[in-house]
Order: C-alpha cells, then sequence, then structure tokens
C-alpha cells in the first residue's frame, strides 16, 4: 500500500489552557476523500488548520508526501502552496475579477505562464458553471458562486490535497447544492480532499473514509456506510441521533 499523501500523527493543539486536539492520528490517501465529522467544539477546524500550517501544533507531526511539514526548519510557505485550502467565508479579493482572483496565485506564486493559466481558469470556471462571471467581481456573485469560484482558486495552484472547512455553513439551504455538485464533481475526477462538514448525506455519498472528532480526537474512523450507518462507539451514535433530529441524515 502507497504512503498517504497527508498524514497526522499524534498532533496536539492548546490554546492557552484549552486543549481541543488531544493526539490526533489521520491518513488521506492518494485520490481519497476524508470526510470530517463531529460537533462544534471538537476541533476539526483546528485540525484543518493545523494540516495547512495556518496553526502551529504543540505535539505531534503533519506529513505531506512522506516530508514532515511541521519541522520548523521546513519553509511553510513552500508547503502551503502545495495545498488548496477553501474556509466558511470564501475570502476572495474583492477588488479583483474572478478570473484574477482564480490566476493570482499560479501566475505570481508558481510562476507559471499567464496566458496558459488564464486558459485553464477559464475551462475550470466553465465547469462550475461560472464562465460568464470570469469578468465580474466578488461583490456581484451570490454566496454559492462565491464559494465555487474559491474552489476554483485553490485548484488553479494544483494543490497535493484540497482542504474544505465547513464550506456550505455559511450559504443559504438553496446555495448548498450547488457548492457540493463541484466538490462531487472534482471527487470524481481523483482530487485528493480532506474535508469538515455537517453534510452526513454528502459525506455519506462522497467519502472513502468518515472520521469523528470528539473530544479532541478521532473517536471513530472507517467507511460511511459503518460509521454513519452502524457506529461502535456510543458517543458516535448520541452525535448522529442529534443530527437526525435536526434532519440532516
Amino acid at each position: 500500500m502507497s504512503a498517504p499523501v497527508l498524514d497526522v500523527r499524534g498532533v496536539v493543539k492548546t490554546f492557552g489552557d484549552t486543549v481541543v486536539l488531544r493526539g490526533v492520528d489521520l491518513s488521506v490517501g492518494e485520490h481519497q476523500v476524508v470526510a470530517l465529522i463531529g460537533g462544534s467544539g471538537s476541533g476539526k477546524s483546528t485540525l484543518l488548520r493545523c494540516a495547512s500550517l495556518l496553526e502551529t501544533v504543540d505535539d505531534g507531526q503533519v506529513l505531506l508526501d512522506g516530508e514532515d511539514v511541521t519541522d520548523p526548519r521546513v519553509d511553510a510557505d513552500a508547503v502551503r502552496r502545495r495545498l488548496g485550502v477553501v474556509f466558511q467565508a470564501y475570502n476572495l479579493f474583492p477588488h479583483m475579477t474572478v478570473l484574477d482572483n482564480v490566476t493570482l496565485a499560479p501566475t505570481v506564486v508558481h510562476g507559471r505562464p499567464k496566458a496558459e493559466v488564464q486558459e485553464e481558469a477559464r475551462a475550470m470556471l466553465a465547469r462550475m458553471g461560472l464562465a460568464d462571471k470570469a469578468g465580474e467581481y466578488p461583490d456581484r456573485l451570490s454566496g454559492g458562486q462565491q464559494q465555487r469560484v474559491a474552489i476554483a482558486r485553490a485548484l488553479g495552484v494544483r494543490p497535493r490535497v484540497l482542504l474544505l472547512d465547513e464550506i456550505t455553513s455559511a450559504l443559504d439551504p438553496e446555495l448548498v447544492g450547488e457548492v457540493l455538485a463541484v466538490v462531487r464533481e472534482v471527487a470524481a475526477q481523483g482530487m485528493t480532499i480532506l474535508m469538515a462538514t455537517h453534510e452526513m448525506g454528502f459525506a455519506r455519498q462522497v467519502a472513502d473514509t468518515v472520521a469523528f472528532l470528539d473530544g479532541g480526537v478521532v473517536l471513530e474512523s472507517g467507511p460511511p456506510e459503518q460509521v454513519l450507518g452502524d457506529p461502535v462507539e456510543e458517543r458516535t451514535r448520541r452525535f448522529l441521533a442529534r443530527v437526525i433530529d435536526a434532519g440532516r441524515l
């Protein structure tokens, strides 16, 4: 079996006296989709921020293609250039057009030819149903359209791993489907994805592995049909019961 693309080993993260991650172990293999589920405060977003080196870990390691990227001697900016990250907030540059938002990093950070990058970006926007929005500014787009642009921007750097942090949680319900459809297509094309989500039905359909975070640890992990359909741990069952009551499963 090949080594995982992203390998989280015993990661601990504290904020003051609060221990958020208590020794998390998690692996994401090539072309796999791993969905992180868990209640608010379980550590999903913190784990993604540690994986993307936006937070420093207090203990443990994060390996990207076998390299310990949490080693302080590693160039964090160089590592981030190998990752695509999308957050709840779209974080688009408001003074730049959609096309410029998508092409900025590949041209300026990665130094690729502008014409080549623009051609790729236009093709990507077309796949996402945004071909006619390339010249628009973000404030002219709906929330769902802005989030699709954010995904296109993350993919534009040709990342080894795409990290998605609750990307539909800030959207109106009627816009969620269009964003999830894009993620489903990206996953079908073989992108390696680690995503935090509260969309359990989507996780069941798309993920290869579902990992339940509780109390700062991965309490249960396995195929979606097992974790979501027949969980072993009592705390997983209680969490899913609350999700069912809320109409999300």
